[in-house]
């Protein structure tokens, strides 16, 4: 049977769903429902999500929200207080100075990171699981979900699309894959999954990966970036200064079960010396690593068949 596809431009980039089955069509349209109903709950850009009404009550009063929408918040917290981590989901402020990666990106000025910065302490969301509410006890907090959504809305479609029985699928999300089975209409062989060179144009690989039923996340500074007199600003933020993090890794990669375990261990390690990254991935059972540094230099975790 043929591999079906369908593109559609959500969450921020260009998303395409290829799949293997007699109902691909009607599959592929309810897959895509369910991607518009999960970014309305977790959009942060968005004036309308069901985020944002938590970011609106900030230092004013809890928010009942979806089930999905607390999993997520309660997911992106514990990782965002797990010590010496990177993750941090009450960032929004900080994003929201910069805008890194919309049309209206600057440099933020030091009185504007010095006012962000009391703001984007996680220890200042409060969870209710009795009431399924979130409080964000400062004014101006907001939470983002940017680091985890992706991650979270693949594995939701992954989950549909194996109760309604599909085998072989690849959902992409825009430098986040995750692979349902093996590529059936290639007799069953590994969905073929490129490792993007950072240093050049979309498309040139490193390396490629044979994957079957697992997720493939990369993290890059090369995939939003700010070039302002010379010096270039990335997307992946510094909690403790405010400014873009400081590294000589240039994108880091996750292979993993779950979808939003790549999600979350791409940002949680982001920022580390490359060789803590390693050590700490070999510790961490389920996932594998692919580190890539500015100067081109590949390292791959033991688990990983070069």
């Amino acid at each position: 049977m043929p591999l079906s596809s369908s593109s559609e431009r959500l969450m921020g980039t260009t998303i395409t769903i290829s799949l293997v089955h007699e109902q691909a069509d009607n599959l592929l349209r309810q897959a895509f429902d369910l991607l518009k109903e999960l970014e309305f709950r977790f959009n942060a850009n968005s004036t309308e999500s069901e985020l944002m009404e938590i970011n609106y009550q900030a230092g004013i009063a809890p928010v009942k929200v979806h089930p999905d929408l607390f999993e997520l918040i309660s997911l992106g917290l514990e990782h965002s207080l797990a010590p010496k981590s990177h993750l941090n989901i009450s960032i929004g402020p900080l994003v929201q100075t910069w805008r890194i990666g919309f049309s209206d990106a600057k440099v933020a000025s030091s009185e504007e990171i010095a006012q962000a910065l009391p703001l984007i302490d996680p220890h200042f969301i409060k969870l209710d699981s009795v009431n399924s509410t979130v409080f964000l006890e400062k004014k101006r907090m907001k939470i983002d979900l940017g680091c985890l959504a992706k991650g979270y809305s693949a594995d939701k479609v992954a989950a549909f699309l194996k109760e309604n029985g599909v085998t072989s699928a690849l959902i992409n999300l825009g430098g986040n894959i995750l692979t349902i089975g093996n590529n059936q209409s290639k007799d069953g062989r590994p969905w073929q999954i490129g490792i993007q060179d950072p240093s050049n144009p979309r498309g040139n690989h490193l390396m490629t990966l044979s994957i079957t039923g697992k997720s493939v996340v990369t993290s890059g500074i090369y995939e939003r970036h700010l070039e302002i007199n010379g010096k270039d600003y990335h997307h992946i933020f510094d909690s403790e200064t405010g400014y873009p993090i400081e590294t000589d890794l240039a994108s880091l990669t996750i292979i993993s079960d779950r979808s939003v375990d790549g999600e979350i261990w791409t940002t949680r390690l982001f920022g580390e010396r490359s060789a803590s990254i390693m050590w700490q991935v070999e510790n961490i059972d389920g996932i594998e690593a692919i580190l890539i540094d500015k100067d081109g230099r590949l390292a791959c975790s033991s688990g990983i068949q070069r």
